[in-house]
């Protein structure tokens, strides 16, 4: 994939494209003519770069997210955690995601050229919406590349250059506020030319665009915290008393789908793409036993379902094979003559007793002793009574693929061995959610803590992060119709449904660990807590809270880090490899020079040297906390 990452810097960089549906068409336009681009309907640009707005790709859930997650400790991989775990793998869908949309920002820049400055200023709206666009991506691509191509980028057709300098850092972050300051000036003025129906994010509404523009100036407050804390503050001062206001109800997220028609013959539009994912992963025991002893509903949302219902239960009993012990600790039965018989739950019975997570102790897969009911796969296998349809069943939770793709994951309902086949193959329109309330007060409850000058205290900011994000949540889930939402399918008598019920966000906010009481130190865990659960669905953005909070911490009393012996956190990496760029390729020395004035030495995927990607930090990353050191305040 970092073939594929620099071939695509050496000619989109510097060209742009009209139209991109595919791989297979991915440069098709690039010697377009500017003549005829700049007859463009300015509309469809705009449309267009919606459309090509997608900060996380399959290659993001199938590559990156493994890394990230075993990295920061906040899942478990099927097979356990072993020494290897450091590696790094091939990369993709982040790093140059950003260029899909600023190819479009030019073409509209070349386009108002030719207009009068009346007519080019009727144009604003939609320059600045794609400007709104590109910082989101920008942001999310410098996150483990640092350095970007971004201010001499996509200009080819228009006089600039095939190989484009890179900018730094810290200098797109001022640039990228600028735009977000600079389109929420555009939004408020009158006389803006806006096509509704061209804007799939929000039907033409500037105002709720303004709001997302303020609100990602939180994501670069969340990234300033430990570089320039007073920046930081003073960002997130800014949001919350800018006039425009920010996302902070459900009415103003920044949630929507790409289509519900085939019409450009482009599936992944519609039902997001359609490759396996998270395939090797698992909640983690203790991020799932933290969520489920605390009643919190997002647990159903984020996580799978495991295959233990009460039938399937009964069915190993009858065989006389026993269940993981940690699932039947969660059950009531009688025993009569040597065989068990299913009565009832325990504790707080369905649905959150099928929720169960996979050990991080390193090497546990080995110590059948101890792990073995999470990774010893024969006992998980059973039969019908006469030895026949032998079935296996997952005692644990998966990650939520259906929360992310509505095709190719087909839910099957956990059955006794032999019995009629109960499947939903129907694809569904994937709804994504790229910015939510949860995550602006969710920050806004860690500036309050670190001292920023905000009208409310961080108890409320905390509160309604919180709620919001089991409420964002819960819409998502019933848009993207996962299993259980909303049936049981009628199979299991003890089966309930996993939709968000009446009291449950009261009842999750009553515990202890969902309050702040006053400990400066334990309060600030809290919140950076909520803000890596509240990004369980978006890898990087919970890699980045991780990152810079240095959580899970060691010691903790509510996630603790579990510390390796053979695997010191300092040979953990902290970014991605930075690949090896063809000698031949035309930004060759443009990489080079990009790399070095980082700090940066070259390594490709598989290297054992991975402590290089813990030392040689990118500029957002240098001051942030090591791995479970916890918060700095």
């Amino acid at each position: 994939m970092k073939n594929f990452k620099y071939a695509l810097a050496a000619l989109a960089l510097g060209a742009t494209v009209v139209s991109t549906t595919s791989c297979r068409d991915e440069f098709a336009g690039i010697n377009s003519n500017p003549a005829q681009i700049s007859k463009a309907d300015p509309s469809m640009l705009f449309a267009k770069g919606i459309i090509e707005f997608e900060p996380a790709g399959y290659l993001l859930y199938y590559y990156n997210s493994p890394m990230m997650l075993q990295w920061s400790q906040l899942a478990s991989p099927t097979g356990g955690y072993t020494a290897g775990f450091t590696k790094t793998t091939a990369t993709g869908d982040q790093g140059s995601k950003y260029i899909s949309v600023l190819r479009y920002v030019r073409d509209l820049e070349h386009y108002r050229s030719q207009l009068s400055e009346e007519e080019s200023a009727k144009l604003a709206g939609y320059a600045a919406c794609l400007d709104v666009l590109t910082a989101y991506l920008g942001i999310f691509d410098s996150d483990m590349y640092g350095y970007l191509p971004f201010t001499e980028a996509c200009r080819a057709p228009y006089g600039g250059t095939l190989t484009p300098a890179y900018d730094t850092q810290e200098s797109l972050y001022k640039l990228w506020e600028q735009q977000l300051n600079d389109a929420i000036s555009t939004f408020a003025k009158d006389g803006l030319t806006m096509t509704g129906s061209q804007d799939l994010v929000y039907n033409g509404a500037l105002a709720k665009w303004a709001k997302l523009a303020n609100s990602l100036k939180l994501r670069l407050a969340a990234r300033y915290v430990n570089i320039d804390k007073s920046k930081a503050l003073s960002l997130a001062q800014e949001v919350a008393s800018a006039s425009c206001g920010y996302i902070d109800s459900m009415e103003d997220v920044m949630l929507f789908n790409k289509g519900t028609s085939n019409s450009d013959n482009n599936n992944d539009l519609i039902y997001h793409w359609s490759n396996g994912f998270w395939d090797g992963m698992a909640a983690s025991t203790n991020m799932m036993n933290f969520m489920v002893n605390n009643l919190d509903p997002r647990v159903r949302f984020c996580y799978q379902k495991n295959e233990y219902n009460s039938k399937v239960i009964q069915s190993f009993w009858d065989n006389g094979k026993d269940i993981p012990h940690y699932i039947e600790a969660n059950v009531e039965f009688t025993e009569e003559g040597g065989k068990k018989k299913f009565v009832a739950w325990k504790g707080a019975g369905e649905p959150w007793v099928r929720y169960y997570g996979v050990p991080v102790e390193m090497d546990a897969k080995n110590n059948a002793a101890l792990y073995g009911d999470w990774f010893d796969s024969p006992r998980f296998q059973n039969t019908d009574a006469a030895g026949g349809n032998l079935t296996a069943y997952t005692p644990y939770s998966q990650l939520q693929q259906q929360m992310v793709i509505g095709r190719y994951y087909n839910f099957k309902l956990p059955k006794a061995p032999g019995e009629p086949v109960t499947q939903e193959t129907d694809w569904r329109i994937w709804y994504g959610l790229y910015f939510g309330a949860a995550e602006a007060n969710l920050y806004l409850a860690e500036f309050k803590l670190l001292g920023a000058n905000l009208p409310k205290t961080a108890a409320e900011y905390f509160a309604k992060g919180i709620t919001a994000s089991v409420q964002e949540y819960d819409k998502l889930a019933e848009l993207n119709k996962i299993a259980y939402y909303g049936k049981t399918y009628d199979y299991d008598p003890f089966e309930a449904s996993i939709e968000l019920k009446d009291g449950e966000i009261d009842a999750m906010l009553a515990h202890e660990d969902y309050q702040l009481t006053g400990d400066a130190a334990l309060d600030l865990e809290k919140v950076y807590l909520q803000q890596l659960i509240n990004f369980t669905m978006y890898p990087n953005e919970q890699f980045v809270t991780a990152r810079r909070s240095g959580l899970p911490k060691f010691n903790s009393t509510l996630l603790p880090r579990v510390d390796y012996a053979d695997v010191p956190v300092s040979n953990i990496p902290r970014r991605f490899d930075t690949g090896n760029p063809s000698k031949t390729d035309l930004m060759y020395e443009i990489y080079l020079k990009a790399y070095a004035d980082q700090g940066l030495t070259l390594t490709s995927a598989g290297s054992n040297e991975t402590a290089v990607l813990n030392s040689e930090r990118l500029w957002s990353d240098k001051g942030n906390p090591q791995w479970g050191a916890g918060p700095k305040q």
